[in-house]
């Protein structure tokens, strides 16, 4: 008997955005991509004592760390009219060879707080300005083999590039290999963005997050259906990963629940003619 279903390998890559100390528990899930915070891993702050003790828990860890999330906190501001360019690029510069160093490929540039505007600034040229900077910080990822992958957020966390279709704007515009676009799928359906925003970027795209809508839990707590943004994903051609970014407080049930709803999910949309 002939079966058409999609075979494993030709479905994403499946990843969740924890602490490294559940690192066993990821993987036992099922997942084999785990992402951390900057902060916690490759931030310039920690003591070089602490880096080295994180980069032999990076390397024994069961799972790869694919990636470092919260580049910035939001005391640095990286958007509107209070951004110290040189000193925003100087730090990048240290995340990332820190990056490098862990062996973690991306970056993602989520950062809210940091790239709020002033209620009533000029959207434009706050815009135009952070075109100009993360050309910058593409130029230092570049020169430390990183990938820079920005998302757009929801209203709740932020009030500047809201939708992926401005954030997208904004890539091309910058215009730099090092720098392309997360669709992080949690923050499109809270703002209510059609998946063909995914299919119009989809010569940008690097990275893909995900969460159920109502409280960002982990895929089958509430049952949300992703398939229309699955879907997108496939009519893209997107071969990255998919990075569950949500909350838990049952990780032990909600790990392996959210890796086989997800695959499940992924199984139907890649097995559809």
């Amino acid at each position: 008997m002939l079966s058409f279903a999609p075979r494993k390998e030709d479905l994403p890559q499946l990843g969740v955005v924890a602490p490294l100390n559940r690192d066993s528990l990821v993987y036992a899930s099922g997942f084999r991509l785990l992402g951390e915070t900057v902060s916690r891993t490759i931030s310039p702050a920690l003591p070089e004592e602490q880096f080295r003790r994180n980069l032999a828990r990076i390397k024994k860890a069961k799972c790869k760390v694919y990636l470092c999330n919260v580049l910035f906190t939001g005391n640095m501001k990286i958007a509107g009219p209070n951004v110290n360019d040189a000193r925003v690029v100087a730090y990048a510069d240290s995340v990332f060879a820190r990056a490098h160093q862990a062996r973690i490929p991306l970056v993602v540039l989520g950062s809210g707080g940091a790239r709020r505007i002033p209620d009533g600034y000029d959207a434009q040229k706050a815009q135009a300005d952070f075109v100009v900077l993360c050309r910058q910080l593409a130029v230092a990822a570049q020169k430390h083999g990183i990938m820079i992958a920005i998302e757009s957020l929801e209203t709740a966390e932020t009030n500047f590039l809201l939708t992926l279709t401005s954030t997208a704007a904004v890539v091309r515009a910058v215009n730099h290999p090092n720098f392309r676009l997360n669709a992080d799928i949690f923050h499109m359906m809270r703002e209510g963005e059609s998946p063909q925003s995914i299919i119009d970027a989809k010569d940008l795209l690097v990275h893909c997050e995900i969460a159920e809508k109502e409280n960002r839990t982990y895929p089958g707590v509430q049952g949300d259906d992703f398939k229309p943004y699955l879907r997108a994903l496939r009519k893209a051609k997107y071969h990255g990963p998919i990075f569950i970014e949500g909350n838990t407080t049952t990780p032990g049930a909600d790990l392996p629940r959210a890796f086989t709803y997800l695959t499940k999910q992924l199984t139907e949309v890649y097995a559809e003619k």
